[in-house]
């Protein structure tokens, strides 16, 4: 859907039929709005607080809804004793998986089996012969902390190759010429649209109506948004 469209099917919906009331609404607030409502459905998806309480690959619904926002990047990784440690992506939102590639003086690259764990179970998971690192049986485990991986060799083996599988924020719509409000006070050069499915982009047409009709306090309009996004979804 481009987004002059977006924008009239937002105007319309706002508005009484044929009256304009609400015509005052400014192309910058309708963007803000309908990221706002991108971010808050993906969350819904991801989590399983939606309708039909599916989470991220909970059915087929989902994955084909998640598919545009799910992505793999390779991690640059350094070593320690313990374990090798890169920067997550910018953009990264909620994980999928990790794919690491070890090897050790004896034996060439293998696929690991990765899981995460909970950064306060680190130094159990480390002492416990049967789930700390174990090249032999190809396992081991990551944890998250700040913007970091940790992926964890117990300096038992050697890692060539990170990468991640996640989640990532939904891309921002824009409208050309109106103000970019994520990088004051530029305006935005050119239409930008949301990269979700066309049918994912009609809730959140809807969803984004509901905000901007609570923001003005058009309290009728937004249960009727907020409904018609909820029983969609």
């Amino acid at each position: 859907m481009n987004v002059q469209l977006l924008q009239k099917k937002v105007e319309e919906r706002l508005n009484k039929l044929s009256s304009s009331d609400y015509g005052n609404i400014e192309p910058w607030q309708i963007v803000e709005a309908f990221n706002k409502a991108q971010l808050q459905w993906v969350r819904r998806q991801l989590q399983g607080i939606n309708q039909t309480k599916t989470g991220a690959e909970g059915s087929i619904r989902r994955i084909d809804d998640l598919r545009a926002i799910l992505s793999t990047s390779p991690i640059t990784v350094t070593g320690t004793d313990l374990y090798y440690q890169g920067v997550v992506p910018a953009d990264y939102m909620e994980w999928s998986r990790v794919s690491v590639v070890a090897s050790d003086s004896c034996c060439p690259d293998r696929d690991m089996i990765v899981y995460i764990a909970e950064e306060a179970d680190r130094d159990i998971l480390l002492s416990d012969d049967g789930k700390q690192p174990n090249f032999e049986w190809k396992t081991t485990f990551c944890t998250l902390q700040g913007g970091n991986l940790r992926v964890y060799t117990n300096n038992n083996f050697a890692i060539s190759a990170v990468a991640l599988t996640y989640y990532r924020y939904p891309r921002n719509i824009e409208i050309a010429g109106s103000p970019d409000i994520y990088n004051p006070p530029a305006v935005a050069p050119a239409d930008v649209e949301s990269e979700l499915p066309e049918d994912v982009q009609e809730i959140l047409v809807d969803e984004c109506v509901a905000i901007l009709a609570g923001d003005i306090q058009q309290w009728d309009n937004m249960q009727r948004e907020q409904q018609s996004a909820t029983i969609n979804t």
